[in-house]
């Protein structure tokens, strides 16, 4: 048999769009119909070069913060989430607000609160300066104390050892966050753990489809982008598993043909912030140079949807839409 007639693509399933990245992003566009252009909307709408470039097309403007957009005018929070402190500040501008925060983000949040209102210290376990991270802290930022890597627990000072609990951003690797607790618990022996995972179920079922390639790949490539928490991690998780060599892409125009040296299998995921078509550029630039033959490894089904923002809802149907 020639190496020709070796060569293959592993495709991940599941791969790309999550339930909570289709709902902002439908949350935008739908609000764009709605109310015609522009639309504002704080940060990047889902941490993805092409869909913001593809919604600002559309007639989105995208801001870093509240005090960019015009008063009174419409402003779309992000799948991220935000703090207290944002939604206060929209309303001083008496801004309309759509809020798309992710619903598996807004559990972390009430978590947050939960244990705040209880009087724990609260052991955030996350990447510092990312946008889910900044809204969970603000909502009781006198109780969290953001964990940044193992390296970061010698650091933590905390009021009651009893009363002491952890919660985490939802786009972590999920070997990497148990790892964490784990050592966390060695310092606090009777951390509380968060009512139900925090991880979120795209994040863990991504990840878990990438373990099962990355053995059998000498090359990995994950479209995602660069300030796309989960993507990177699947590029982490890729090496860690056994993967050859693994890069993150935005656009298949970005892959490099010395990457394909020596390399009979690869590995092709995307994260749950990328649309469809990117991939399908991929697996089109792959079969080009000889890799058409693509094997579909599903990890699990994935099936959840999430209704869009309330507020948003209600004012397509006083419009008949």
């Amino acid at each position: 048999m020639s190496t020709a007639s070796k060569k293959q693509v592993l495709l991940a399933a599941p791969r790309g769009y999550c339930a909570g990245v289709d709902r902002a992003v439908v949350t935008v566009e739908k609000a764009i119909d709605l109310y015609g252009k522009p639309v504002y909307v704080r940060k990047q709408i889902v941490h993805n070069k092409y869909v913001v470039q593809s919604l600002e097309e559309r007639g989105a403007i995208f801001v870093d913060e509240t005090d960019e957009v015009p008063e009174g005018a419409i402003v779309v929070f992000s799948a991220h989430g935000v703090s207290p402190a944002v939604h206060q500040s929209a309303a001083e501008r008496n801004l309309k607000t759509i809020d798309a925060t992710c619903p598996l983000v807004t559990k972390v949040h009430n978590e947050a609160k939960r244990f705040a209102a209880d009087d724990y210290d609260i052991l955030l376990i996350g990447h510092k300066g990312h946008e889910e991270v900044d809204g969970t802290a603000g909502e009781a930022p006198k109780h969290i104390q953001l964990v940044d890597g193992i390296a970061s627990i010698k650091d933590i000072k905390v009021r009651d050892e009893n009363k002491v609990a952890w919660l985490s951003q939802t786009t972590l690797s999920v070997d990497e966050t148990l790892a964490t607790v784990a050592e966390l618990r060695k310092r606090f022996p009777n951390l509380i753990d968060p009512p139900s995972d925090d991880i979120c179920y795209a994040t863990q079922n991504r990840q878990v489809a990438i373990k099962e390639i990355a053995p059998k790949a000498d090359l990995v490539l994950i479209v995602g982008s660069k300030n796309s928490s989960n993507s990177v991690r699947l590029v982490e998780v890729s090496l860690e598993y056994g993967a050859k060599a693994a890069y993150l892409i935005d656009f298949a125009a970005e892959a490099k043909d010395e990457w394909l040296s020596g390399v009979t299998t690869v590995g092709v995921s995307s994260g749950a912030s990328v649309p469809e078509i990117l991939v399908k550029d991929l697996l089109e630039w792959l079969a080009k140079r000889g890799f058409g033959d693509v094997q579909v490894i599903t990890a699990t089904e994935e099936h959840l949807l999430f209704s869009l923002p309330v507020e948003l809802r209600k004012e397509l149907k006083a419009a008949g839409k």
